[in-house]
């Protein structure tokens, strides 16, 4: 197997400039898509997440065409009635990209032709059937090739009708942001406005308001009652921007952010600002809960060590920072007392069940750790963290980049490294470039060369 052999690290300062957002790149090539109209995609985030996308939107008869680094030209197919793809069958597979599953499984549900959907394990390991269900509802034609509720799935033809749609919220919040993302498809010239009503408590609200955001930018508002009802009024239809840039990832600044409290900093990074549309931006208001210094501008947030010296514990609802929460977990190891993450449920159904993997890999650490349904509570040892621990990561990209932090109290081997390429290729090479030469308890940190993968 291979791994990467983290050296205990003493300080953490400089300036990390982020790649482009995941659950944007994704939303944006989907909407440039179904789009009338050419779209300029600019700071596009390269990985294997957003290759399943273009890959599968090439495959259906897309025109993408890569201009430069991180910059590609979308032809839209038009926002007709019924959405039509130049490919009318495909067998696509889509790895384990849930920006990419869910969304496309509603797009694909009303084109009327002939799809074959399915990824790697973990993906049919991941619950899609609430999507389906609410698609059904809508006349959608979808059957599953394997376990009821799971991928793979065989998309048909079928009689698309408007109406009311209700969906569960306490899942995914993709399956709301999938439905959205075809609400204007949901209708005929004669019929009623289509809706949908969400039932139960909707979890990651700050997804669903990044949707409607991305969609408006390109030419569809959609109207909501609360977090309960969501409605496209009639006559609206995707239309390019023109050009769209990528903000950098509020989840991947999660890290370098943390490194700053933890390691002293000041850590910047750039690509976001007080005005991102990202939710996860909000884990700079955890850090400064925690006691971190935190600083605002207009493109750059900067985290250091807090005046007192320590971080402290905190006791949060998470539901607002799904993704970067799991970044805190790791870094109430460096924190005074015990913390609490709660309203995480979500963590069960991701890359893999994170709740279960976090807690096995703390305990590692010498960590107290209890776990619940939603919850995950953290208590440091009283000690030093146990040195060498080696870090599984479950073939999940956030694993492997949160628990890099731990080289700040003791060195840590990271297992199977490269699965950060799903959102982060290069992290390790940005995590090392921040961690400049120094004493650590009575050593010397080792040099950025020394990060090498095994």
């Amino acid at each position: 197997m291979k791994f990467i052999d983290l050296p205990v690290v003493g300080r953490a300062q400089g300036i990390v400039r982020l790649p482009g957002s995941k659950s944007i790149s994704n939303r944006i090539l989907l909407l440039a898509a179904m789009s009338e109209g050419v779209t300029d995609i600019c700071d596009l985030l390269a990985s294997d997440d957003t290759a399943r996308m273009l890959d599968a939107l090439s495959t259906l008869g897309v025109s993408i065409l890569r201009i430069g680094k991180d910059h590609y030209r979308v032809q839209g197919v038009g926002s007709q009635f019924p959405l039509r793809f130049p490919a009318m069958e495909a067998d696509l597979s889509l790895g384990n990209a849930g920006t990419v599953f869910r969304p496309l499984t509603a797009v694909l549900a009303l084109a009327q032709g002939y799809y074959r959907l399915s990824g790697v394990p973990r993906m049919h390991e991941r619950p899609i059937g609430d999507l389906v269900d609410a698609l059904r509802q809508a006349g959608a034609n979808i059957n599953y090739l394997g376990k009821e509720g799971f991928p793979p799935l065989q998309i048909k033809p079928g009689r698309i009708h408007s109406g009311e749609i209700t969906v569960r919220g306490n899942v995914s919040s993709q399956f709301l942001t999938a439905l959205l993302m075809v609400l204007p498809f949901l209708r005929t010239e004669m019929d009623e406005l289509p809706a949908i009503t969400v039932t139960g408590e909707l979890i990651s609200r700050p997804y669903i308001d990044l949707t409607i955001a991305l969609m408006a930018r390109f030419g569809v508002q959609v109207e909501r009652e609360g977090w309960r009802r969501f409605t496209v009024s009639a006559d609206q239809r995707y239309r390019s921007p023109g050009q769209v840039f990528v903000e950098g990832d509020a989840s991947s600044a999660s890290y370098f952010l943390a490194a700053g409290a933890i390691g002293g900093g000041p850590v910047r990074v750039e690509g976001i600002g007080r005005d991102s549309v990202q939710g996860d931006i909000r884990f700079a208001e955890a850090l400064g809960q925690m006691g971190a210094d935190i600083r605002f501008g207009d493109n750059w947030i900067e985290a250091g060590a807090p005046g007192s010296g320590s971080l402290r514990a905190i006791d949060l609802d998470c539901n607002h920072i799904p993704d970067a929460a799991m970044t805190l977990a790791v870094t109430a190891l460096f924190a005074q007392g015990t913390t609490l993450l709660r309203n995480i449920a979500s963590w069960r159904v991701k890359e893999t069940d994170r709740i279960a993997a976090m807690a096995q890999e703390l305990r590692k650490l010498g960590a107290e750790v209890e776990e619940g349904h939603d919850f995950l509570q953290i208590t440091p040892p009283a000690g030093e963290l146990v040195a060498n621990a080696a870090i599984d990561t479950y073939d999940d990209h956030r694993m492997a980049m949160c628990f890099s932090l731990v080289s700040f109290g003791a060195p840590v081997r990271i297992n199977d490294p490269q699965c950060v390429s799903k959102t982060f290729p290069d992290y390790f090479e940005k995590f090392a470039a921040i961690i400049p030469p120094g004493p650590v308890h009575g050593k010397f940190a080792a040099p950025v060369d020394s990060f090498d993968i095994l």
